[in-house]
C-alpha cells in the first residue's frame, strides 16, 4: 500500500526550486561568466577567501542577461549575491537601483585602484580585452587589423563575433577606416550608426554568432572560423597551455568587469568582505598568474612578471592602438542599439 502520496512531475519541480532557493538562502552565491575566468578566480579569489573567511559560497555562471538580474530585485526573491558584469550594464542598474552601493572608506584599497575601479555600485573585477584571435598554424600570414577580419577574399571563412551590438559596432567602424580615437566621435551620430551597421551587414553572410566567452577559442581549435573576436584571456590561456592561438592587440577594445551586489542579497556582508579581499594586491596577482587579464590594483600590476605582463590588456605595448571602451556612450544608448542590433541580426 502506498503510504505518502506520488509526487507529481511539477511537485518534484518546486520542490527542487524549494530545496535550491533554501540553499542559496544559506550561502553566498557569487555568479560570473564561466570558463577559464571563472576557474581562475576560484583558484585565485573564492577558495582562499572562504578558508580566510571561514565562511561558504556557492558559484554558478551566466551569459550576463540583466533580465534575470531585474527580475529579482524587483520580486525580492534574490537567489544570486554577488555578480559579475560589464561596465554599461552596472551604471544602468545603479541609477535603476538594483545593485547594492559600496561604502568605500569600509572597503578599502580604493586608492590603489586604477581610476573608474571603484564605483558607486561596484568594484572593478578585472581589465578584459576583446580583440582578434587566430590559429597560427593554419593562417599563412596573420590578420593585423580589424580591415583584415572583414576582407574574406584574403582569409575565406567564417568570423566569430560576440552576438551584441557592443563591441561590434566600434570594430566595424574601425574595419572602414574610422581611426581609433575618432571611433566614439563617429558612432554618435545618425551617419555613424548607419555606416557601422552597413559595415557589419557587408560580413554578416560570413559571420557565427557566439554567446559564451569560451566559444571563440573552441571555435578556433575545431576550424570552425578562420578568426573570431574573443576575450584576450582566453586565448592567453590557451596559448600557454601550448596551442597555436594568438591575439592581434592593436584594434583591440579593452575596459572593466564588476563586481556587484544585488539589491536585497541577504549576504551583503559577507559579500563585501569578498570584494575586498579581491582587491588586495596579492589576491590580483594571483588571479592574473592564473588568467591574464589586467589587474585593477597598481601595486599587482607592478609586481608582474615581464613574461606574463606580454599577455596582459593593461601593458604598454599592448594599449598602443587600442580602444577604451566608452562606457557613458553605452549607457546613454546601449538599449537602442541593442534593440536595434537584434532586429538586424534575426533578418
Amino acid at each position: 500500500m502506498q503510504l505518502y502520496p506520488r509526487v507529481t512531475g511539477l511537485c518534484a519541480a518546486l520542490l527542487a526550486l524549494g530545496l535550491s532557493n533554501a540553499q542559496a538562502a544559506q550561502q553566498m552565491v557569487v555568479v560570473g561568466y564561466g570558463g577559464a575566468g571563472q576557474k581562475a578566480q576560484d583558484e585565485a579569489i573564492f577558495k582562499p577567501f572562504v578558508a580566510q573567511d571561514g565562511s561558504q559560497l556557492i558559484q554558478s555562471e551566466y551569459n550576463g542577461e540583466m533580465a534575470r538580474i531585474q527580475v529579482m530585485a524587483d520580486t525580492g526573491n534574490v537567489d544570486w549575491d554577488v555578480v559579475q558584469i560589464e561596465g554599461p550594464d552596472l551604471m544602468r542598474g545603479c541609477d535603476e537601483g538594483i545593485y547594492e552601493r559600496l561604502d568605500w572608506q569600509r572597503l578599502g584599497h580604493a586608492a590603489e585602484l586604477i581610476p573608474a575601479a571603484a564605483q558607486d555600485c561596484g568594484s572593478a573585477a578585472l581589465v578584459w580585452s576583446v580583440a582578434i584571435a587566430y590559429d597560427r598554424s593554419k593562417l599563412a600570414q596573420a590578420p593585423a587589423s580589424w580591415a583584415d577580419f572583414w576582407d574574406v577574399d584574403k582569409y575565406p571563412g567564417k568570423r566569430g563575433l560576440r552576438k551584441r551590438a557592443v563591441y561590434n559596432l566600434e570594430f566595424a567602424l574601425l574595419a572602414d577606416g574610422v581611426k581609433v580615437e575618432d571611433v566614439y566621435r563617429v558612432l554618435s551620430t545618425p551617419a555613424g550608426v548607419e555606416r557601422a551597421f552597413a559595415k557589419l551587414s557587408e560580413l554578416k553572410p560570413h559571420i557565427q554568432w557566439w554567446d559564451a566567452g569560451a566559444q571563440p577559442a573552441q571555435w578556433l581549435a575545431a576550424g570552425d572560423v578562420v578568426m573570431t573576436s574573443t576575450y584576450s584571456g582566453r586565448i592567453a590561456v590557451a596559448a600557454q597551455q601550448g596551442s597555436p592561438l594568438a591575439v592581434v592587440w592593436p584594434g583591440s577594445l579593452y575596459g572593466m568587469d564588476y563586481w556587484a551586489i544585488i539589491k536585497g542579497s541577504r549576504h551583503v556582508d559577507q559579500a563585501k568582505r569578498l570584494i575586498a579581499y579581491a582587491n588586495q594586491p596579492d589576491t590580483q596577482v594571483r588571479y592574473v598568474q592564473q588568467i591574464p587579464y589586467g589587474p585593477t590594483n597598481t601595486q599587482a600590476a607592478a609586481r608582474l612578471d615581464p613574461a606574463l605582463a606580454n599577455w596582459v590588456p593593461t601593458s604598454p605595448q599592448n594599449l598602443q592602438g587600442a580602444l577604451a571602451m566608452n562606457v557613458e556612450f553605452w549607457v546613454d544608448h546601449g538599449e537602442e542599439l541593442e534593440q536595434r542590433f537584434n532586429a538586424w541580426a534575426s533578418k
